[in-house]
């Protein structure tokens, strides 16, 4: 059993905003997970208006004195008000304790049994950040044109601009040994944050990275896909500016 000062393994950030429906069944799935340390679950609601807050808050309790403190460790926020997924993630990375720092959406759009391999790098210190590709060869993906190549063309973008090279820019499946993530200053308040870590990954130049191929079941605007074209031309504005502008 571990110390209760012993730092969890893993803090995995939930990003929350209307998720009613998939967010039992998804910390469910990351719990079925069979994690070789301690994993702290880091829920953060981003004032949802589904009922999503109030499940979240009540969750963590339940689980919390259910669940051995061996297992799982269960921390959560409610925001007062919709800021967007950074800002999320940003809080998340506030509260996290881990060894390691990653991030799961409250969908089903990701396989968090993928998440063993993607820590086992840095688990291994081979790694300091572990992407996790829906593009790599291996990966299991479901290809919507639309979305696809905007991806695609992020990233192509992403890498002149970064100087480093991925195949998935946008992945969700982020991993970063916790110093690296903790001592960025974030800004992003929606999904700039894809963009804008990875422009300060770029500039960190000792950083050992890699990336690894993922399962990926995309879903529809209709099934909760939150983000949209909007947030494809702001990406553009993104690239410019973390990449050639901020420190």
């Amino acid at each position: 059993m571990n110390s209760p000062s012993e730092k969890p393994l893993l803090s995995l950030i939930i990003p929350v905003f209307n998720e009613l429906n998939n967010l039992e069944a998804v910390i469910k799935n990351i719990m079925a997970v069979n994690f070789p340390g301690v994993v702290e679950l880091v829920l953060v609601d981003d004032a949802s208006t589904d009922g999503s807050a109030a499940l979240v808050r009540t969750l963590s309790q339940q689980l919390s004195q259910a669940v051995p403190s061996s297992e799982f460790i269960f921390k959560y926020h409610l925001c007062p008000q919709n800021q967007g997924k950074g800002a999320a993630i940003r809080i998340g990375i506030s509260l996290a304790s881990g060894k390691i720092v990653g991030i799961n959406d409250a969908d089903f759009e990701y396989d968090p049994q993928d998440i063993l391999a993607l820590i086992e790098p840095i688990m291994g210190n081979h790694s300091d950040v572990v992407y996790g590709s829906r593009f790599q060869k291996g990966s299991s993906q479901v290809k919507r044109t639309y979305h696809y190549l905007v991806n695609r063309l992020l990233t192509l973008l992403s890498n002149l601009l970064s100087g480093i090279y991925l195949t998935d820019m946008e992945t969700c499946y982020k991993f970063f040994r916790s110093e690296v993530l903790q001592s960025m200053n974030l800004i992003s308040n929606r999904f700039g944050f894809e963009v804008e870590v990875t422009a300060k990954l770029g500039k960190l130049k000792q950083l050992r990275m890699e990336e690894l191929p993922i399962r990926y079941y995309p879903r529809t605007q209709l099934q909760g896909k939150k983000i949209n074209w909007k947030d494809g031309v702001a990406a553009l504005w993104h690239l410019a500016y973390f990449n050639l502008f901020a420190s």
